[in-house]
């Protein structure tokens, strides 16, 4: 039995179809950006870059999570929500009659793109999952896991298809609905991920060269505002609201679910810009705290940010990474001060060699990326330096089989033939 989500009547023409996908995006804004179930807020917790004060949220912190905890079943089963949706697309698009041929490509290349982007985060939070390509529940509801090198061979499918399917051109006024540059982003990303270094600078560098789209945005206090020139795909909050980042961690009282820690805060180099602008502070009576601040505002009618999920700045960091990873110390540096000057850094770094760039890179992510996606969490997992930055700093409650998360009770209870991740 299929979903009725593919019916003929959601397919029926362009605008319906439309609404379909764009539906998912909605969706994402309530429980995928900066909320308290988020990748945003989950991997600054379990990362160096937060600390938990909810009882939700305390066991990210302290790295001792149950596989009954209410935000690792909300993630998981939002995540494949999404993948539900995107696969009735593709089912719907391929046997309506309805749809232009325009659209239709344009809402293939989207329905890709989010089943790449969710099972991204999918694979890097709990490791080998099921892959859903259908709709199908009796197929789904006893899928078995798959690897993680095949999962990333279906992402790197996807996100491929994407890039030849969407134009160049967003659909929308503002960069709310992926693109082709988009698709190439998250293709550049998932190369770095797969150290995949040659194909991950020249996907990178194709986006970087859209020079009159895509422009760093000097003012550390204008990057994450609707229609930022340095974004490159955003998620629109809902109307009448601004982001769930800003909602999240601004602080006006003690803080309810995160603030930063003093280890990141204190870390920033002296004449950081990044910490004037991003990093700010409340204090009481109980201390002082300090939370994110890429994001203004924490509450407004007049909406005036959107969500960031890809941007210019990780793309000159992806490049210069794989740079440094080819030998090409010379580039990777060239990368590293662009990003280092715009932060107020403006002395470049000469004459590092390749691993010395390494060393950089890994800063410059952590202070440029900060309370982002949870890009911390995932960059010590995939360079293999999870256990040497975590065990002094989580002590005692770390183990190595903390770069995974638990899969959630209910969907090892609801499908037999999943089994839990190692160390839960």
């Amino acid at each position: 039995m299929k979903g009725s989500a593919t019916s003929d009547k959601i397919f029926a023409n362009d605008q319906v179809a439309t609404s379909a996908i764009t539906g998912i995006y909605s969706r994402m804004v309530a429980t995928y950006t900066g909320g308290t179930s988020s990748a945003t807020l989950l991997g600054g917790l379990s990362s160096d870059e937060m600390i938990g004060y909810s009882a939700q949220h305390i066991p990210f912190y302290t790295n001792s999570i149950f596989s009954s905890n209410g935000s690792i079943s909300t993630i998981w089963i939002d995540s494949f929500a999404y993948i539900y949706t995107a696969n009735a697309v593709l089912e719907g698009l391929e046997s309506s009659t309805g749809v232009s041929s325009t659209t239709r490509k344009q809402l293939e290349g989207e329905a890709r793109f989010v089943r790449a982007f969710c099972y991204f985060y999918l694979v890097n939070l709990f490791g080998e999952i099921p892959l859903n390509l259908t709709t199908d529940y009796s197929v789904n509801l006893n899928a078995k896991k798959s690897t993680v090198p095949q999962i990333y061979a279906q992402i790197i499918s996807d996100l491929q298809f994407a890039q030849n399917l969407l134009a160049p051109a967003y659909p929308t006024t503002d960069r709310v609905r992926p693109n082709k540059w988009a698709a190439t982003s998250l293709l550049a990303r998932v190369y770095l991920f797969n150290q995949q270094w040659e194909l991950a600078i020249s996907s990178a560098t194709s986006v970087i060269d859209q020079k009159t789209v895509y422009i760093m945005v000097d003012d550390l206090d204008k990057v994450f505002l609707k229609g930022s020139t340095e974004a490159i795909w955003q998620l629109m909050p809902a109307s009448g609201t601004n982001t769930a980042e800003g909602a999240t961690f601004i602080l006006t009282s003690s803080p309810t679910y995160a603030s930063l820690t003093p280890l990141l805060v204190n870390a920033f180099e002296t004449g950081d810009n990044r910490k004037n602008k991003w990093v700010n502070q409340f204090t009481n009576a109980a201390g002082t705290y300090y939370y994110p601040y890429k994001y203004k505002v924490k509450s407004s009618a007049t909406v005036t940010e959107y969500s960031m999920v890809l941007r210019l700045a990780e793309q000159y960091l992806i490049r210069a990474e794989a740079y440094a990873k080819s030998g090409n110390a010379t580039a990777s540096l060239d990368d590293i001060n662009l990003i280092r000057k715009r932060a107020g850094l403006t002395v470049p770094l000469t004459g590092l060699n390749a691993n010395q760039c390494l060393e950089e890179i890994e800063k410059q992510r952590k202070f440029e990326l900060f309370a982002e996606w949870g890009h911390r969490w995932l960059d010590l997992k995939r360079t293999n330096r999870a256990s040497t930055v975590l065990l002094p700093v989580k002590g005692s409650n770390w183990s190595d089989t903390d770069v995974l998360y638990p899969l959630p009770d209910n969907e090892l209870q609801r499908n037999p033939n999943l089994s839990q991740n190692i160390g839960y």
